[in-house]
Formats: C-alpha cells, structure tokens, sequence
C-alpha cells in the first residue's frame, strides 16, 4: 500500500515521501497515528501542490533569516553591571537580560536561537554565537563594563536620630 509520510517514522522514510508498506501496518499503526495518509491519485496531487507550497516558504523563511543575520554581524550588547574589585559580578547576565536588549533592537529571536552555556558572571567580553538555521549563523559580542559608583556614603560618627534629622533639616534650609 502506498501512502505519505506526515512525519518521520523510523525504518520508513521521512516526512513527504511517498512509501510503499504493507497494508496492515498502514492502516494499524500509521494512519491512526496521524503519521500517513493513502496515496490515492487526488491525495497524491493535493499532495504535491503542499509540498511546493511547503518548499517556497522555506526558502523565503531562509532569505529572511538570512538578511536577520548581516543585521545582528553589525551588533553589539553593553551592560553595565556592579561589580567586585577582582571583576566578579554582584549576580549575573543571563539569556533573558539578553534576549530582551536584542528585542529593544528590533530583534525576534527565540532563546534556542542563542547559544549561551553558562550566564555571564564576570567583566569583559563574551562572544555569543547565534544559529537561525543551517548554514545561517554569527557571533555577537556581549561587553560587560563594572557599574561606575558616582556617590560614596560618608563615615558618620554615631549620633542619634534627632542629630540627624536637624542636620537633613539645616541642608533643606
């Protein structure tokens, strides 16, 4: 019996192709399942016409995706982030941080798009490879500079809380 393969089924074919198997395993296994469909002169037409439709999608998902990677070549990611003095970060630079700054930029990226193995946990620069499709993919630099601390809190003497009041007071004067 010949029939069309929805899917990839193991020791048969691959998902399009017209096999030809024995007709109980067709109608007991593959067709229940929703993983064939008979190969009947009017199905094989239909058939054909949805793989070509199929076929032009992908190549222009391809093109797209293609003109998406020399756009993200030109990219670069800046975080600024606290950190200690031996370049440690307070927390880290994860997937989301990053997926959401590429949104900013006008990119819809999916997170297994980005490969990232392991959050970005100190300063410096992170190259990120970026994978659309076979054949379609770049890196990406992350550069993480330490958070520049601008006001440093002044050592006070104890003193109690009406002393400090009066002095925030006198500032306000």
């Amino acid at each position: 019996m010949k029939v069309f393969l929805k899917e990839d089924v193991k020791n048969v074919g691959k998902i399009g192709e017209i096999v030809n198997v024995k007709s109980g395993y067709a109608r007991n296994y593959l067709i229940p399942n929703n993983f064939a469909q008979i190969a009947t002169e009017k199905n094989t037409k239909e058939w054909e016409y949805l793989k070509k439709v199929a076929v032009s999608k992908q190549k222009k998902a391809f093109v797209e995706r293609g003109k998406v990677i020399e756009k993200l070549k030109e990219v670069s990611l800046y975080f600024s982030r606290e950190a200690k003095d031996n370049g440690e970060l307070f927390g880290s630079i994860t997937m989301h941080n990053i997926l959401s700054v590429l949104e900013k930029e006008g990119f819809q990226l999916d997170k297994r798009d980005v490969l990232l193995e392991a959050p970005i946990k100190n300063i410096g620069d992170t190259k990120l490879k970026i994978i659309l499709a076979k054949g379609l993919e770049t890196e990406i630099t992350v550069t993480v500079t330490p958070l520049k601390n601008t006001a440093v809190a002044p050592v006070h003497e104890e003193k109690t809380i009406q002393e400090i009041e009066a002095e925030q007071n006198e500032d306000d004067e």
